[in-house]
């Protein structure tokens, strides 16, 4: 049951390994035209870009039109109602009075002083400028996830074919281990190591497999397609360590160019202005006003009338509604500074931890791949050994062990490396679709 199973889990993993390989530049461009965070990012942008008209138009004139059309319905009754009329000699009587009524009216307003929508207006600019800091960091998100969810499918990638060079080591190692029990230079005590050795790397191969299918998922997710088959990092290659060298430059970025703390900051002038725009609220105001209106009755004519003139309002007492909201606005303007210096120090601590990430990950590649080298020759020495009788199966199928496990996390530790690169740069405000080219020009198609 478990040889059908792994074929249909492994036809499902490589499906497409006969299309073109894509490449890191590739899969991001398919991420910037189908991943749904990005788009949605991208409408919020549009979104925002708006604010600043809508706090221009509080400052600028508003014309407006009303106007009703009615028919009335009514009588005149005279005082003197029955008398003789001396003119036509006929009794006084009441009559009609039923007529149709146009009414209309244009009226211009301009705000001559009105601080609560000046200080709106100020409000609006930053607000556009918060919802641009935003979409840039989203645009840096996007670089990272799309990076890292393509490393992750290298990684499963690794990992499954290392398992699978593992496995085959092992079958072959089991095959010798039968062999030699069955002519008796070797005891049933190795055989059963050896089909011990197998049996792992077998349930080892279905979880490589099945983790391989979860990160082309995941990739799959921000993409919006089925990824096919990706570029690998070349063997052996130089990643280049952080410019500049110095942790005090790359924090000194992260506290002031960082996205996060470039809104923070937005935001914090945004509450400033939040207290003068409700202590508004104690101001006069002051507008400009123009109105023409026409009447039109019936059997009356037409009648005009147009008006020019200054409106003022002065506030008195608004049962302490004005002062409790500047008292509101002042505890969330030192909110807003809080929140700066808490994303400030989280902005440096990102920064120091992928520094220190990229600089100890160098080091740490370098170190693996001496042991590398280390493992591959103590496995021939054991399998040497193991062929003229001073070592035994186990001792071969530990230094497999060792190897394999080196393979994965010299693999792993090359990924970790390049994408804490990139956090770096993220977190310094620095990161730009033009630093995946040097890592792209790592990768090879075959």
């Amino acid at each position: 049951m478990q040889k059908p199973l792994l074929a249909v889990l492994m036809s499902s993993a490589f499906l497409t390994l006969n299309a073109q390989a894509a490449d890191l530049i590739q899969v991001y461009k398919q991420a910037l035209a189908n991943d749904a965070t990005y788009a949605s990012a991208r409408a919020a942008l549009a979104a925002g870009q708006e604010r600043t008209t809508q706090g221009r138009s509080l400052l600028l004139p508003t014309v407006s039109a009303s106007g009703t059309v009615s028919k009335n319905y009514g009588d005149i009754t005279p005082s003197h109602e029955g008398e003789i009329d001396p003119n036509t000699l006929s009794p006084i009587s009441k009559r009609d009075n039923d007529n149709y009524q146009n009414l209309w009216t244009v009226q211009l307003t301009q705000p001559l002083f009105r601080w609560a929508n000046w200080e709106q207006y100020q409000q609006s600019k930053l607000q556009q400028s918060v919802a641009e800091a935003t979409f840039a960091q989203q645009q840096e998100d996007l670089i990272v996830r799309v990076a890292q969810a393509y490393f992750d499918v290298l990684t499963a990638q690794d990992n499954l074919s290392v398992t699978r060079a593992q496995k085959e080591a092992t079958t072959e190692q089991l095959a010798s281990a039968k062999r030699n029990f069955e002519v008796g230079t070797q005891t049933i005590t190795d055989t059963h190591e050896a089909q011990a050795a197998y049996d792992l790397v077998v349930a080892q191969e279905f979880a490589a497999v099945n983790d391989l299918e979860v990160k082309r998922t995941a990739l799959q997710q921000i993409i919006g397609t089925v990824p096919g088959s990706l570029s690998t990092l070349r063997t052996g290659v130089a990643i280049a360590p952080p410019q500049p060298a110095e942790i005090d430059p790359w924090i000194s970025a992260a506290e002031n160019q960082n996205y996060g703390v470039v809104s923070q900051n937005l935001n914090l002038e945004i509450a400033k202005r939040e207290i003068g725009k409700q202590r508004a609220g104690h101001m006069p105001t002051l507008d400009l006003t123009a109105a023409s209106q026409h009447q039109r009755v019936t059997n009356n004519g037409l009648t005009k009338n147009n008006a020019i003139g200054v409106t003022w309002s002065v506030p008195i007492f608004s049962g302490f509604a004005v002062t409790s909201k500047v008292r509101e606005a002042i505890s969330l303007e030192d909110k807003a500074r809080n929140d700066l210096e808490a994303t400030k120090r989280a902005a440096a601590q990102n920064a120091r931890q992928s520094y220190l990430g990229v600089t100890s990950g160098l080091a740490q590649v370098k170190a693996l791949e001496a042991a590398e080298v280390s493992s591959k020759s103590a496995l021939d020495s054991n399998k040497l050994g193991y062929q003229v009788g001073v070592r035994i199966n186990i001792d071969v199928l530990n230094a497999q062990r060792q190897l394999y496990n080196t393979q994965k996390d010299l693999s792993k530790a090359r990924y970790d490396t390049i994408m804490n690169g990139l956090r770096l740069k993220s977190a310094a405000g620095t990161l730009k679709e033009e630093d995946l080219m040097p890592i792209n020009a790592l990768l090879t198609s075959q």
